[in-house]
């Protein structure tokens, strides 16, 4: 959750009724942000607001609970409209507002984004859901389908709208926005105001309320960043070979959903690791008593998601680790500030696949730091640290209690049996490493990639993008869909609209070699490519951070700037004649 800064007021003063205030109290919220503080009030007597404010600062709050408050949670239509850039912020925000509206029976929620099917969509919406959060092209999606239909939104909310803006998402929102009632109330939040931000909110907010919050400067933590590239053994070997070789006080461990958490703790716990998980299922009360036993000592590891994350502040965790990595660098940078914090040492790694290591580049920026990969302990240096505390605990205890009684039962064992003390002793060291064997099995060798992706230069990605490229170059001549060669099957794609085409003059190689170079990523990751008049569409891995978008933005092919931007319009792959009907031909 948001983080709790003190305010002269509580939230009793702004005005919110007392089912809101319940909830609020029940989640830890004592006072109001500095942009809580400012908005909700003008929000509940019915105005428009422009809010300027840094991620983090709890603009979902600040919006989220006027809003709820004015829902009647009879009518069964959608009252409140959130559009958010991302899918993984649509469903942060939508969590937040679950939870402030714990008591509010009768209220439903929509989540409309991209990549998931409509079924359960379509679901939530055909249940009467109040509230519909969701991303710009899926929202669109949906209006179209007339699934969706926005008569009776009283308030609409545009969170990060600086973000959607860079995306591309500009023309979207405000077609969305069209379709809103006049009487609408709105909100607007961003943490700039480039002109285009301001021209919509000039052309859909009346009178509005403009509240805008410093960004606060903050010391750089004392943080080494690290990265090990995930080949051979799995991520669950490899947190099991961190949290036996690393000296830390406490570790966070972020994964990606609340099944990951609870598979990691239950993991670690039959290893004998006192740890907890810490997800958005748990009540309030058992999130408290979760944290407040890695603060006590009662624990050593929790396993968390981000939403339930937000604004944890324990000085005793010294080691983050990211399980899997997160949607965004705002969410890197946060997370790995749970470490470093009261002017200590932290060390955050990340486990990175090796379609993902371009992202260390942009991870870097955001922290202003450097991130060095490293490679696991091996089975050998497992193996001796293992000997070694069992020697150590074998020390400890000759030192510490009277064995008198247990050399004697050992010295009778070893005559009835006829064996030596050495062999008993031999025995019994056996039996008590069999859960952590001295000798663990070996690694599994890793699978042989078609080549060392991460280790070519610039250069030759290009090279060999254009190579490709001019060999798919006749498939493409009629705008046909083609996908780079070695491109990979397994990989969640999203379709880019690019402002270049064939009229420009661009090739398949042009593109391939263009966005290689630009973000260092390999051409196996970039997926079909569809070339029209003037315009093209391109697959690339989901989940592109803000920065490397923006770089792609900038980008010219054939003098012509790719203005990259989302595209829910299908990329079609190739259709080849069976090879009778081209023979016939």
């Amino acid at each position: 959750m948001t983080d709790i800064i003190n305010a002269e007021n509580g939230f009793e003063a702004l005005g919110l009724p007392e089912f809101i205030l319940s909830s609020l109290e029940k989640l830890g919220f004592k006072n109001p942000t500095p942009i809580q503080e400012k908005t909700i009030g003008p929000l509940m007597a019915g105005r428009h607001v422009l809010g300027e404010a840094q991620t983090g600062t709890g603009k979902t709050a600040a919006f989220g609970l006027p809003a709820l408050a004015n829902i009647d949670v009879s009518i069964r239509k959608p009252q409140m409209l959130v559009l958010a850039p991302t899918r993984e912020l649509a469903i942060q925000v939508a969590e937040a507002l679950q939870e402030f509206s714990a008591n509010m029976r009768g209220l439903r929620i929509a989540t409309l984004y991209g990549g998931q099917s409509y079924g359960p969509q379509l679901s939530q919406l055909e249940k009467g859901a109040q509230v519909v959060v969701g991303t710009p092209g899926r929202l669109m999606d949906h209006l179209r389908r007339k699934t969706l239909k926005l008569n009776d939104i009283s308030f609409c909310a545009l969170d990060e709208a600086d973000e959607m803006l860079n995306m591309g998402f500009l023309e979207d929102i405000e077609w969305i926005l069209d379709h809103l009632p006049q009487e609408t109330q709105m909100a607007l939040f961003s943490a700039t105001m480039p002109p285009a931000i301001r021209k919509v909110a000039n052309r859909f907010l009346v009178d509005p309320e403009h509240v805008k919050i410093a960004a606060e400067k903050k010391q750089k933590a004392n943080i080494t960043q690290l990265a090990w590239k995930v080949t051979g053994i799995n991520k669950n070997t490899a947190v099991e070979r961190i949290v036996e070789t690393y000296d830390y006080d406490a570790l966070l461990i972020f994964v990606r959903t609340r099944n990951d958490t609870i598979t990691v703790a239950e993991q670690l716990e039959r290893l004998g690791y006192p740890c907890a998980a810490l997800n958005g299922d748990m009540n309030q009360a058992q999130r408290e008593r979760t944290v407040e036993q890695l603060k006590n000592g009662k624990i050593s590891i929790m396993i968390a998601t981000d939403v339930v994350a937000r604004g944890l502040d324990i000085p005793r965790i010294d080691l983050v680790l990211n399980y899997d990595l997160p949607g965004d660098t705002e969410s890197y940078v946060h997370r790995i500030g749970r470490t470093g914090r009261a002017g200590r040492e932290g060390t955050a790694i990340s486990f990175v696949r090796p379609r993902e290591m371009y992202l260390l580049r942009h991870y870097e920026r955001a922290t202003s730091g450097t991130i060095n990969t490293f490679e696991l302990p091996s089975i050998q240096e497992i193996g001796k640290r293992r000997i070694e505390r069992a020697r150590q605990s074998l020390v400890e205890t000759v030192a510490n209690v009277e064995l008198d009684n247990m050399v004697e039962i050992l010295s009778s064992m070893a005559s009835e049996s006829e064996l030596s003390v050495e062999q008993l002793a031999a025995a019994l060291l056996y039996n008590a490493q069999l859960k952590q064997p001295f000798q663990p099995k070996e690694d599994p060798k890793p699978r042989r990639e078609r080549a060392d992706r991460e280790g070519r230069s610039r250069d030759r990605n290009e090279r060999r993008g254009r190579d490709r490229g001019e060999r798919g170059e006749r498939r493409g001549e009629r705008g046909e869909g083609r996908r780079s060669q070695g491109a990979r099957s397994d990989i969640d794609w999203q379709t880019y609209r690019l402002e270049v085409g064939k009229e420009h003059g661009a090739k398949p190689g042009d593109i391939v070699g263009a966005i290689a170079n630009e973000i260092s990523l390999d051409s196996a990751y970039i997926g079909q490519i569809n070339l029209h008049d003037r315009h093209s569409f391109v697959q690339l891995p989901k989940g592109m951070p803000k920065e490397a978008y923006n770089q792609l933005r900038k980008v010219r092919v054939r003098r012509q700037a790719l203005e990259i931007s989302v595209s829910d319009a299908p990329v079609i792959t190739q259709q080849r004649r069976p090879r009778a009907q081209r023979q016939s031909r």
